[in-house]
């Protein structure tokens, strides 16, 4: 597989404009091809900028599904919940005409509610058109943690589900992932990353190590278009 491409920027405003334009292009070049678009943004506090301007975007957003790369296993209402943070800063402006598919589902267990999310997604009969990952400075991405468990199964590039319960040991709450392979399959993979800390991270999980280590490591150079990394200081 091809190594990443690199994207840096010299401010995050100007990272999020850029990858705003491109997230548009590829949503744009997928409706034209097949009629709809499907993507899957993040959580965290480093995508809101880039919500923020990518809602304003002139795109048919009627045409688009937007998803959870992952999911805290907590309602809308809750504070941490990644839902709530693309339906604040995400789905307003031109974007609130876009459809939302939630992973979390309310009255039933974190694996139960997987397997719902997974059934919803694989309904619509398309894989990702545009995947963008957030990367922690222990190395995760999507709900992918060191000591996790249930690491090695939502890795596996095997595995036959596109979303799997996992947990994090050093938080209370359940997490609902996409796993590898169906992220891997995305028209466009991107990671977007911000300040030197996550870039020295990147670095080293570029060389060779496990991935239990650095669960990015699964990923880098492992999807079907080379993976771009957006970063800024």
């Amino acid at each position: 597989m091809s190594e990443p491409h690199f994207n840096r920027f010299a401010t995050s405003r100007a990272l999020a404009t850029a990858l705003s334009g491109k997230i548009a292009q590829t949503l744009g070049t997928a409706i034209d091809r097949d009629g709809s678009a499907l993507m899957a943004v993040s959580g965290g506090s480093t995508p809101r900028q880039l919500f923020q301007i990518l809602s304003m975007e002139q795109i048919d957003w009627t045409k688009v599904t937007v998803t959870l790369v992952d999911e805290r296993f907590v309602p809308p209402s809750h504070e941490r919940s990644n839902h709530r943070l693309v339906a604040t800063y995400l789905l307003q402006n031109a974007a609130a005409y876009a459809d939302f598919l939630p992973l979390y589902t309310p009255n039933t267990t974190p694996e139960d509610a997987a397997v719902q999310a997974a059934s919803k997604v694989d309904a619509l009969g398309k894989q990702l058109d545009m995947a963008i990952l957030g990367m922690g400075t222990d190395g995760h991405t999507a709900s992918w943690f060191p000591q996790s468990e249930q690491l090695d199964a939502v890795t596996d590039p095997n595995q036959s589900a596109s979303i799997m319960a996992a947990f994090d040991p050093s938080q209370a709450e359940a997490r609902l992932t996409m796993t590898q392979p169906f992220i891997r399959k995305a028209g466009a993979v991107v990671l977007h990353i911000e300040g030197q800390e996550k870039n020295l991270v990147v670095e080293r999980a570029l060389s060779d190590g496990p991935v239990a280590a650095l669960p990015v490591r699964a990923i880098l150079t492992k999807t079907q278009q080379p993976i771009q990394i957006y970063w800024a200081p």
